[in-house]
């Protein structure tokens, strides 16, 4: 029910739409994410940490979002992705 990783939650153009894993676990660090993000992005930080090349946090309200991503050059979601 949100679009993916914001670094304020209050301020929608603090959206993020790629983070590395280790960027991705400076912020979960940080304390600026909260509630129900929290497990998502530890999650998704675990997936790349473990050989996973990226993880994608959608919006699953939006029809479509996976394709949205998929074929847009930008993408809708926040991609955390494995280091170079």
């Amino acid at each position: 029910d949100i679009k993916g990783i914001y670094k304020d939650i209050n301020d929608k153009n603090s959206f993020i739409s790629r983070l590395s894993g280790k960027e991705a676990e400076e912020l979960l660090n940080s304390g600026f994410i909260g509630g129900g993000m929290i497990p998502k992005l530890g999650n998704c930080i675990d997936a790349v940490n473990n050989g996973v090349n990226s993880v994608i946090i959608l919006d699953g309200r939006i029809l479509h979002c996976l394709l949205l991503e998929i074929f847009t050059e930008k993408g809708i979601g926040t991609a955390i992705v494995k280091e170079d």
